[in-house]
C-alpha cells in the first residue's frame, strides 16, 4: 500500500474510533467494531496498531505530534524561549481542549482498567512536559525566568494555561473556545507567568 493511501486510511480508521469512542466509551470500543465503523478489515486495525490499547496510543500520540515537532525544531534553533512559549501556548492549549482530547479524557475518566489513562500521559503529556521543560530551562539559563525545581516550573504553566478549563469542556459546561479565547487566554497565560517567574 503506498504511503498516502495508508495515511488516509489510518485517518479514516482513527476518526471511526472517535465515534466508537463516544458512542461506546473505552471499554465497549472493541477493535471489531471500530473495523466496521471505518469499513477496514480487522485484520488490517490488528497489523496496523497491534491491539486497542495502540491504536487509542496512536490517536493520542497524533493529537500531539504537531506540538513536538514544533518543540524541537525551536530548540533546535536560536528561538528564544520567550518565543517558543509565545507560540507553544495557544497550540498547547488548542489540542487540550479539541474535541478529540475532550473524547479521549471523557473515556479515560470512565475506564476503570486505567490503560487509557496511561496511554494518555505516555503519549501526550509525558512526550510534551520534557520539551517544555528543556524550554523553561534555557530561559533560567538564559536570565529569563527564576524559578527553583523544573517540575514545579512545568507545572506552574501548564495550571495557569488549562486551568480547569479541559474539565468543564468534558463534563459539558462550557463550549470549545474559539480561536481568538484562545489566544487570549495563552497571552494572559504568559503574562503572568513572567510575572510570577521573574529574576
Amino acid at each position: 500500500m503506498k504511503d498516502d493511501t495508508r495515511t488516509k486510511r489510518q485517518k479514516q480508521i482513527e476518526l471511526a474510533a472517535y465515534r466508537v469512542l463516544e458512542d461506546k466509551g473505552f471499554a465497549g470500543a472493541s477493535m471489531l467494531a471500530i473495523a466496521k465503523q471505518a469499513k477496514a478489515s480487522n485484520e488490517t486495525l490488528y497489523r496496523w496498531y497491534g491491539d486497542k490499547t495502540g491504536l487509542f496510543s496512536a490517536l493520542v500520540a497524533r493529537n500531539a505530534a504537531d506540538l513536538k515537532s514544533m518543540l524541537e525544531e525551536h530548540l533546535r534553533t536560536k528561538t528564544t524561549p520567550s518565543q517558543i512559549l509565545a507560540r507553544i501556548a495557544p497550540a498547547l492549549l488548542g489540542v487540550l481542549v479539541s474535541d478529540q482530547a475532550i473524547a479521549l479524557n471523557r473515556a479515560a475518566a470512565a475506564d476503570s482498567s486505567g490503560i487509557l489513562g496511561q496511554a494518555i500521559m505516555k503519549s501526550g503529556r509525558n512526550t510534551i512536559a520534557p520539551l517544555i521543560a528543556e524550554t523553561l530551562e534555557r530561559a533560567k539559563d538564559e536570565g529569563e525566568l527564576m524559578f527553583e525545581t523544573t517540575d514545579d516550573a512545568v507545572s506552574l504553566f501548564l495550571d495557569l494555561l488549562v486551568g480547569d478549563l479541559q474539565i468543564r469542556r468534558a463534563i459539558g459546561q462550557v463550549a470549545a473556545p474559539s480561536l481568538v479565547e484562545i489566544e487570549r487566554r495563552a497571552s494572559q497565560t504568559l503574562a503572568r507567568f513572567h510575572i510570577l517567574l521573574a529574576p
